[in-house]
């Protein structure tokens, strides 16, 4: 997940700042040329942007009824749970970055997965001690207790204007009624025919009968997601954490050898962090602090850069792909022994995110020769301390702007439906370090600062 976040949170602000400083030149600057191969979309009564145009306009129509942009948020989020299934969920977790234009300030919901109270430390590995990747990523073993409807509902309560009935009933719709499955969707479920069709529920609930794909243009109904939308829509979210949603999640983990617990859920909570900030020419860049990434690293890459001029070095030129990929090196090595749950490690922030940190790795760096990955060797940014996943887009008229990423971890998560309610189930604990020196799934190395504990999100 967090592979994808590194690359997506730049976040909003630093549009803004891009589109003051167009709008402070006084000769007339078009917004877009007409010689790019690809025009952007312009409006003036805020604007949602993300992977499916069926969520945007949910998103659109809270907007245009008066609703704020954590309103169409929390709406778009939960229509991409229906019209995306592969990535938007309810049974997931992410981040959620939101700017309150009247405040001038950003705060960071963190609504990740978190370990069941069951997990150990040796949980995927096998009695020789080695790692089982598919019990780390296509069993019940790899979900996390979800976090995105308590995400959803925390942001909805604390920053909305609209009610949890008013966001969420546009998805009733979609999945009851149906919707035209794109070209995208058919690809999808054909390639992961032969996995996702091993779980019953999922056979069902996604696919035609003796699992036959749905063709673009056809429509596919999700009436078990409508049932659970509704349950939610009818008694809020404790519907999905203490009410007959949470009774079937548990039902399923009990037969099948997962761990969540209906205790589990009932103590899920959502953490409200501090963003963490960093310049970069002039630029203010606000990002995700852990239990993400994402932002931290973001940051000290973009510090890095800061020292070099990718604009003469030309763009996609050998020597702007050298700089960038020694300088990614540098990050995901301190990300393998760093980051992981603040709320479980101590992370140097101020550290990692510190330019004469930046300015000391950048020294480590030749411009005319690479260095060998197992030659890079972990920094210490502690001397510069003080004492297939979906990301979408929102701004309303009043400047207010959410920047939210959320996911299952693979392309529908562990490829398992909880039976009777239309939803994934996520395999987020492969994220965690299973062991050290141990890639995850999309081959990022971890250390004991990530390691599974009980109730820990994972990076």
């Amino acid at each position: 997940m967090n592979n994808l976040i590194f690359k997506r949170f730049f976040f909003i602000t630093l549009l803004l700042l891009l589109i003051n400083e167009l709008g402070s030149k006084e000769e007339y600057q078009p917004v877009f040329s007409y010689e790019d191969t690809s025009h952007p979309t312009v409006g003036t009564g805020g604007m949602v942007v993300s992977q499916r145009k069926m969520a945007s306009e949910v998103g659109a129509s809270i907007l245009a009824n008066g609703g704020n942009a954590v309103d169409a948020a929390v709406a778009t989020a939960f229509a991409l749970s229906v019209v995306l299934p592969r990535a938007g969920n309810l049974g997931g977790g992410g981040f959620m970055l939101v700017y309150l234009s009247e405040l001038d300030k950003t705060i960071a919901i963190d609504y990740r997965e978190k370990a069941p109270s069951e997990a150990t430390r040796d949980l995927f590995l096998d009695e020789n001690g080695n790692y089982d990747k598919n019990k780390a990523r296509f069993s019940l073993l790899s979900a996390g207790v979800p976090g995105t409807v308590a995400g959803l509902s925390y942001a909805l309560e604390k920053y909305g204007t609209l009610s949890w009935k008013e966001v969420i009933s546009p998805s009733i719709k979609l999945a009851e009624e149906g919707f035209e499955v794109t070209r995208d969707i058919e690809n999808v479920l054909t390639i992961y025919k032969n996995r996702l069709t091993l779980n019953q529920a999922t056979a069902e609930a996604y696919y035609k009968k003796d699992r036959v794909p749905y063709k673009a243009g056809e429509i596919l109904k999700l009436p078990d997601l409508a049932w659970s939308l509704k349950q939610l829509r009818d008694f809020g979210p404790q519907a999905f954490y203490e009410g007959e949603i949470a009774k079937k999640i548990v039902s399923e983990m009990e037969k099948n050898g997962g761990l969540i617990t209906l205790k589990d859920l009932k103590n899920y909570h959502v953490s409200e962090r501090i963003p963490v900030k960093g310049t970069y020419k002039g630029f203010e860049i606000v990002s995700m602090p852990p239990s993400s990434s994402g932002g931290v690293h973001l940051i000290q890459m973009l510090n890095m850069l800061e020292f070099h001029s990718l604009n003469k070095m030309g763009f996609g030129s050998s020597e702007s792909i050298h700089l960038l990929v020694e300088v990614m090196k540098r990050a995901y090595a301190d990300r393998s022994k760093f980051l992981g749950d603040s709320d479980f490690v101590e992370v140097p922030l101020l550290g990692l995110t510190s330019k004469e940190y930046a300015k000391n790795l950048l020294s480590k760096i030749s411009l005319t020769q690479a260095t060998p990955s197992n030659e890079v060797l972990v920094g210490n940014p502690v001397p510069y301390e003080s004492p297939d996943t979906t990301h979408f887009s929102v701004m309303d008229d009043k400047g207010n702007a959410v920047s939210n990423t959320y996911t299952l971890n693979f392309s529908y998560g562990s490829g398992i439906v909880i039976p009777g309610t239309g939803f994934f189930i996520n395999n987020e604990m492969d994220d965690f370090s299973s062991k050290p020196g141990q890639p995850n799934a999309f081959g990022l190395l971890g250390e004991k600062s990530n390691a599974i504990e009980a109730n820990k999100r994972p990076l």
